[in-house]
């Protein structure tokens, strides 16, 4: 049977980038070896990629299979050549005193998301099964929703994010780059945790930082949140409006090598949102106040890739 196509003029559908949380989570990055045969293997993979998804999401309807493929600046122009993605670029480093986001090693994105981390895995199994020798894997981070919905550090994640129109507005890029229609900028970063510091903390200096009261989650007056608070920097304002992002942030961990961490995914219509908020973070807001929470937890990943429309995909042809 043909795969159905979008008609010749119509809207681009975007890939599932806005959808509600689930339960589990793949975060597989990958770098594409050099070669037109790899080229090759790759555009042909972009156009079964939806493909594949149904056929491993429909063993379990229930289970709200899903994934986005993002791409890197410096893969784009070997893989789909011009036009580029108005604002894909390498992810920007940054460095303050002890702090450091790093930019990492990665061509390409997999965000896998389920209701059950059996679903993720035999996607995930299945994607590296297909690019085989055209890929190697440079990261893999499976994430679990810590039960209502906290990070590990203890606090709920997430709280603000935008809902149905509005967080299709703020991720799905529109007229400001008419070539890329329903696509979307995706900026992961890996951190770990120190979370023995982090508990010897109190519960009130904890929120201080944080912004956020622990066990019910209500935001702190303006009053007493301090201007280093997590959510005071990194809410970005412009023109007198909020400019929000879509996060899909999970935490991850290996309980035998002490190591505990959360997965940050942050999805907008423009990287430049998200930029700002990790320069007010890691170089302060003015220069110096920073955020405190990164005194106990440290990024060790950094990426920036180009999530292009289903219909892009779709369309790709294999050389």
């Amino acid at each position: 049977m043909a795969k159905p196509r979008a008609s010749e003029g119509s809207p681009a559908l975007p890939q599932p980038v806005a959808i509600p949380l689930t339960r589990a989570a793949i975060f597989l990055v990958v770098k594409v070896k050099p070669g037109t045969g790899n080229r090759s293997k790759i555009r042909s993979f972009c156009s079964d990629f939806a493909g594949l998804v149904r056929s491993v999401g429909f063993r379990e309807l229930e289970g709200s299979l899903s994934c986005v493929v993002g791409f890197g600046s410096e893969s784009w122009d070997g893989l789909f050549g011009q036009p580029r993605p108005m604002e894909l670029h390498k992810f920007h480093e940054i460095r303050a005193g002890e702090r450091h986001a790093v930019s990492t090693p990665g061509d390409m994105l997999f965000h896998i998301r389920a209701q059950r981390m059996d679903l993720c895995f035999e996607l995930a199994t299945r994607i590296m099964a297909r690019l085989g020798p055209a890929i190697s894997p440079v990261d893999e981070v499976h994430g679990f929703r810590f039960f209502d919905s906290r990070d590990l550090i203890g606090f709920v994640d997430g709280t603000e994010n935008p809902k149905a129109q509005e967080a299709l507005d703020v991720t799905l890029i529109a007229n400001e780059d008419p070539a890329f229609t329903a696509g979307s900028y995706v900026i992961v970063q890996k951190y770990l945790h120190d979370l023995a510091g982090w508990n010897m903390l109190s519960t009130e200096t904890q929120e201080h930082i944080v912004g956020r009261t622990k066990l019910t989650d209500v935001e702190l007056d303006d009053s007493v949140k301090p201007t280093y608070a997590h959510n005071a920097l990194t809410k970005i304002v412009d023109d007198g409006r909020e400019i929000k992002i879509l996060r899909d942030n999970m935490p991850f961990g290996h309980a035998g090598q002490g190591e505990f961490g959360t997965y940050f995914i942050g999805y907008s219509r423009s990287p430049r949102t998200i930029e700002q908020m990790l320069q007010n973070m890691f170089v302060g807001k003015p220069p110096g106040n920073y955020d405190r929470l990164l005194d106990f937890s440290r990024a060790v990943t950094g990426n920036l890739f180009f999530v292009p429309s289903a219909t892009f995909l779709e369309s790709v042809q294999a050389d």
